[in-house]
């Protein structure tokens, strides 16, 4: 990750790291929160949450399919802020199309303006490489369980040094040094056995090599997006500039419904897609993994073919 163990605890998911950061700040009446109508839904719901509890207000932008360029994406964000901003939702990596935003940018435009900027990192940790401190982010949430292939049930949270004592837990703590991150640990009795499971992760993750593996994915992805983008009848919704991207990818067809296109890959081909229709975003998720074989997708791109004719 690119940072110190003394930033980070171990949940059970992402959303139980967001949810922590979006409720546990010290909200005041009239401050804002912005995010993307793209963004997962269980974040979106604890803010809508939080704006009945406190009276804050939320913004939603929406983020393009397919960007001009990274200064598009930040000024969608900078558009909304206002001097009662008090915290950015952003994706890392946009779930339903596996568009990666420019982070870096995006925080560092935010606190120019005094934002802080919380990032949806579920799909990245174990997919691409980065470095979480050189984002300069103030909080991250991730899954371990996606990318990272934990068993579920494990995710993580990573807290500026100056906002771990400002959060509040989730479930009450006693009194702890001042930087002490455990004091948002703390969730009761848990399945330990899920968290032993990390480091025999990361030793699967570091045989493979974190840039290998990245490579491998953003291969895949290439291989079948390029057989596909030229034809009139298919839509791929994800950004052809490989930094934009790298595993997944989305694709629907022209003029039939997502849930229809997800149906007959499966009745009629035996492929498992998930079916996305909102945000601006009509087809399927398809995530290959590192141990796909371009002879699969092969099938899987001939199958569009036919659908699209």
């Amino acid at each position: 990750m690119g940072c110190s163990s003394k930033n980070v605890i171990i949940t059970r998911n992402t959303t139980e790291s967001l949810d922590m950061v979006i409720k546990g700040m010290d909200w005041q009446e009239g401050d804002e929160a912005v995010y993307a109508v793209q963004d997962y839904g269980a974040m979106k719901r604890m803010f809508e949450q939080v704006s009945d509890r406190f009276g804050i207000k939320t913004k939603v932008i929406s983020i393009p399919n397919h960007p001009s360029s990274d200064e598009e994406i930040v000024q969608l964000y900078e558009n909304a802020i206002t001097p009662q901003t008090k915290l950015l939702m952003v994706c890392h990596m946009i779930n339903i199309t596996g568009h990666i935003l420019p982070i870096k940018k995006i925080c560092q435009m935010a606190h120019q303006k005094g934002v802080q900027v919380m990032v949806d990192g579920a799909h990245c940790i174990g997919h691409f490489q980065f470095n979480i401190e050189d984002l300069g982010c103030d909080y991250y949430g991730s899954c371990l369980h996606k990318w990272l292939s934990v068993p579920l049930g494990t995710g993580l949270l990573y807290v500026k040094d100056e906002y771990i004592d400002t959060l509040w837990p989730i479930f009450a703590e006693g009194k702890r040094e001042p930087g002490d991150i455990s004091r948002l640990n703390h969730t009761g009795t848990i399945p330990v056995y899920h968290d032993l499971t990390i480091e025999n992760a990361i030793d699967y993750y570091n045989v493979l090599g974190g840039e290998r593996k990245e490579a491998r994915m953003r291969y895949l992805q290439q291989y079948w997006t390029s057989k596909v983008r030229d034809h009139e009848n298919i839509m791929v919704n994800t950004p052809v500039d490989s930094h934009r991207a790298c595993g997944i990818a989305n694709v629907g067809i022209k003029g039939m419904k997502p849930k229809e296109l997800a149906k007959r890959l499966l009745d009629e081909h035996k492929i498992w897609t998930v079916a996305i229709d909102y945000a601006n975003v009509q087809g399927c998720r398809i995530t290959p993994n590192v141990f796909t074989r371009t002879s699969e997708l092969d099938v899987f791109v001939e199958a569009l073919h036919e659908l699209a004719s």
